[in-house]
C-alpha cells in the first residue's frame, strides 16, 4: 500500500460522492426519516423507544453503507474505471482502503447528524455518552462498507449486488438482538448470532444504553467489528478482479 495513492484515491471517491446528490440524500436523509418513524411508533413506550432507537442508530449505517458501497464499486468495474486505475501503480488494497476512508468520513457525518437528532429531537435517553454511539455507528458503517466491497466482487449487475441484502445483511439484523435478546434465543441460533459481526456492534450500543462508563464488553464488541472490517477489506482485495471480464 502507498499512503499517497490511498489518500489521493480517497479524495477522488469523496469528490464522486459529493456530486451524487441522490446517494448523499440517501445516506443522510433516510436514517432521519426512519428514526422519526420509529419515534412515532413507540412514543408511548419510552423504554422500548430508547432500546429500538439506539440499536437502529447502528443498524441503519450498516445497511445503507453496504448498499451504496457495493453498487459504487460495481459501477467502477462495469464502467471500465477499475481497469484504467489498475494501469497505474494503484494497488488493490490502496483502492479498497481508500473506499473505506471515504465512506468512513461520510459515515461519520451521517452518524453525527442521526445521533444528534435522536438525542435532541427524538428524546433518546442513554446512560452512556452519545459520542460512544457515534463511534460504534461509524464502526458498523465501516462493516457495511467492507462487506459491500467484498460482495460486489461476486456481482455482475446492480440487481445482483442488491440480491446480497437478504443473504448477508438481513440475517445479521434479525439475529442482532433487535427483536429478541440474544440470550433468549435457542442455543444454536445464539451461536449463529455470535458469529455475525453486527451482533457485536449492537451489543456495544446496548452497553452504552445501560452503563455510564465504557465497559469491557463495549470495547470487545467494537474490537470484533473493526477486526471484521479489516478482514473484509483484505478478502475483498483478494477477490477483486483487475478486469471486468
Amino acid at each position: 500500500m502507498s499512503p499517497r495513492l490511498t489518500l489521493s484515491t480517497t479524495a477522488r471517491v469523496l469528490g464522486q460522492l459529493r456530486h451524487d446528490r441522490r446517494s448523499v440524500g440517501l445516506l443522510i436523509g433516510a436514517p432521519l426519516l426512519l428514526l422519526t418513524l420509529i419515534y412515532f411508533m413507540f412514543e408511548k413506550n419510552g423504554a422500548t423507544l430508547d432500546r429500538v432507537l439506539l440499536i437502529m442508530l447502528g443498524v441503519f449505517p450498516f445497511l445503507l453503507m453496504f448498499l451504496v458501497t457495493s453498487i459504487a464499486m460495481l459501477r467502477e468495474r462495469t464502467s471500465g474505471t477499475l481497469e484504467r486505475l489498475f494501469t497505474t501503480p494503484l494497488g488493490k488494497l490502496d483502492l479498497l482502503f481508500a473506499y473505506g476512508l471515504a465512506f468512513g468520513l461520510a459515515a461519520t457525518v451521517q452518524a453525527i447528524v442521526a445521533t444528534t437528532v435522536a438525542y435532541w429531537l427524538l428524546d433518546l435517553d442513554t446512560a452512556g455518552n452519545g459520542a460512544l454511539v457515534v463511534l460504534i455507528a461509524v464502526g458498523n458503517a465501516l462493516l457495511g462498507v467492507g462487506l459491500g466491497l467484498l460482495c460486489s466482487a461476486f456481482a455482475r449487475t446492480e440487481f445482483q449486488a442488491v440480491q446480497f441484502l437478504p443473504i448477508v445483511v438481513l440475517p445479521q439484523i434479525l439475529l442482532s438482538g433487535l427483536f429478541v435478546p440474544r440470550a433468549e434465543m435457542a442455543g444454536w441460533l445464539e451461536g449463529v448470532s455470535t458469529a455475525m459481526p453486527l451482533a457485536h456492534g449492537v451489543e456495544a450500543l446496548q452497553q452504552v444504553g445501560a452503563s455510564v462508563d465504557a465497559t469491557a464488553d463495549l470495547w470487545r464488541g467494537y474490537g470484533v467489528v473493526m477486526g471484521c472490517v479489516v478482514l473484509a477489506l483484505v478478502l475483498a482485495a483478494s477477490t477483486l478482479r483487475r478486469r471486468t471480464a
